[in-house]
């Protein structure tokens, strides 16, 4: 069984290993969706895999350190690209989300990218 939350974070960044000229090396937002997805077993007694107030918790502390934030201020995300900056999101939560599966980011409406795991 999967399960899923989306996260939407507001962020600037600049990808600073691009050339001088590419748009994406100037300073620039995004709307940013995240998806965290969890699998594992049902739990027999509460019919769930887990109570998405605790995924939502448990993403709390990650949400924090990038909604609204500069991401290249941020240590690990000096080259924020998607890729990038879904390993980094893989890494915080891994540790206390073992169940965890995948971290979908969306920059855009039409392009993202998926992660599932060093």
């Amino acid at each position: 069984m999967e399960i899923f939350k989306v996260f939407h974070i507001e962020a600037a960044h600049r990808l600073p290993n691009l050339p001088p000229g590419h748009k994406c090396s100037r300073l620039h937002g995004h709307s940013f969706r995240v998806e965290i997805h969890i699998r594992g077993e049902l739990q027999a007694d509460s019919g769930w895999l887990m109570d998405f107030a605790d995924l939502k918790d448990a993403f709390r502390p990650t949400f924090e350190a990038l909604d609204h934030r500069y991401l290249n201020d941020i240590p690990g995300l000096e080259n924020p690209t998607s890729e990038v900056l879904a390993r980094w999101i893989w890494r915080r939560l891994k540790p206390d989300l073992p169940m965890l599966h995948k971290v979908v980011i969306a920059e855009t409406c039409t392009s993202g990218c998926i992660y599932r795991g060093d």
